[in-house]
């Protein structure tokens, strides 16, 4: 692609990744842009980076506009390497050009590079920097998603450089969202938003609520959201913000997702009575079998619903080694309101339910207990008692989720 207008004299810079599956981890099955921005002023400012298997392309870019040694402000938003690995490539055009960076971004970036031939400056929240025609206001969002993010808000322009926040990881020739409904469909781009946001920011709502806060606070209007990866918000920007504000409060569907994997299927045969008792309830379902699935997939998923159960036979009477995998990386993103439950299967000995519960207690969930549990195979009796734990479950998970509702 070529460089794409924002507004004029604002322009994308960026690339996509069409190929990119893994992102630390995370399977992103529809690839990522990273974006960043160049503004024409009377001082040539540039937003980011990008990861530096692409810096030739946006160098490339850049140039279909300008000859980068004019650029005299580099804004850093975020240290993060698919955003700033590229630093140094485009310092080397322009080196006397200004970096701008929050105090933790600076000290993130000399693990990075030698800063001593480069001009840092330091800012934060409320610092402004005038570049000509417009004027750029710094707001710190520290854990959003690292120490050092910022975001950037172009006053005259009204448009906010978000860095990660409002951001998907979606590789697409449309730039803008009114574009991506158009050729895709409003659902797709807000599971977009919903992914990324449960595999990434999960851990921060309490921080998004408040950053959001301090930026209504502060009367921006916002015409533009441009983040750091996916697409453009100009349609209707403030669309994202209110998911994100319902994302961070806990509101999600009523809804119970079983994730399980199984050995010999004696687990998974304990789905469907579950399954059948949760819908006679009232209550959608969804099964996931981690072997067949993603981890990131199975996180969005019980993002995506209040109520959850573990499903996993023993193994040297402990969990399933796919299940323990998703139990750590669930822990680790510190999930809230969602209420959860464990069921599986045993042969001679036991200990994979208790050690589920054990688990989910200690994220400090919600707790349905006792599970279920079934020795060999499900026999006849086992299915009716599976029907009816899916039936209670599901009564207490339409409970709880009253307690969300706006």
């Amino acid at each position: 692609m070529k460089a794409v207008v924002i507004k004029p004299d604002i322009y994308w810079v960026g690339v996509i990744d069409w190929a990119v599956r893994d992102f630390h981890g995370y399977t992103i099955p529809n690839g990522t842009t990273y974006n960043n921005y160049l503004v024409m002023d009377e001082k040539i400012t540039l937003f980011d980076t990008v990861k530096y298997d692409f810096s030739g392309i946006t160098i490339k870019h850049i140039r279909e506009i300008t000859d980068p040694a004019k650029i005299e402000n580099i804004v850093i938003n975020h240290i993060e390497n698919d955003h700033v690995t590229s630093l140094d490539r485009i310092m080397s055009l322009t080196p006397d050009a200004t970096i701008y960076i929050t105090e933790k971004g600076r000290k993130g970036l000399e693990r990075f590079f030698d800063l001593s031939k480069w001009k840092i400056k330091t800012v934060k929240t409320g610092d402004t920097l005038n570049i000509g025609k417009r004027n750029l206001l710094f707001i710190e969002t520290p854990m959003i998603h690292w120490p050092d993010s910022m975001m950037t808000y172009i006053k005259e322009d009204r448009i906010l450089i978000s860095q990660d926040g409002f951001g998907q990881h979606y590789a697409s020739a449309s730039r803008f969202d009114d574009e991506f409904i158009e050729c895709a469909s409003v659902h797709e781009l807000e599971d977009a938003v919903i992914d990324y946001y449960a595999n990434i920011l999960m851990p921060f709502g309490s921080l998004i609520k408040t950053k959001i806060a301090e930026i209504q606070k502060l009367g921006l209007d916002i015409e533009i959201i441009a983040p750091d990866h996916g697409i453009i918000w100009r349609k209707d920007p403030g669309k994202v913000i209110k998911m994100y504000l319902d994302m961070a409060d806990g509101i999600t569907d009523l809804r119970v997702v079983m994730i399980y994997d199984t050995m010999w299927q004696s687990t998974e045969m304990m789905t469907q009575p579950i399954m059948r008792g949760i819908k006679d309830e009232g209550v959608d379902c969804r099964i996931i079998k981690l072997r067949a699935t993603p981890n990131s997939v199975a996180i969005k998923e019980f993002w995506n619903s209040r109520g959850v159960l573990i499903g996993t036979p023993t193994l040297n009477n402990k969990m399933f080694p796919t299940v323990a995998e998703f139990l750590h990386h669930l822990a680790g993103l510190r999930p809230k309101s969602r209420i959860a439950g464990a069921f599986g299967s045993y042969g001679w000995g036991g200990g994979a339910v208790k050690e589920v519960y054990e688990t989910l207690k200690a994220m400090k969930l919600e707790i349905f207990e006792p599970g279920v549990e079934a020795l060999y195979r499900p026999s006849p009796d086992d299915e009716e008692k599976c029907y009816e734990f899916g039936k209670a479950f599901a009564g207490k998970v339409k409970e709880y989720h009253n307690q969300f509702k706006r």
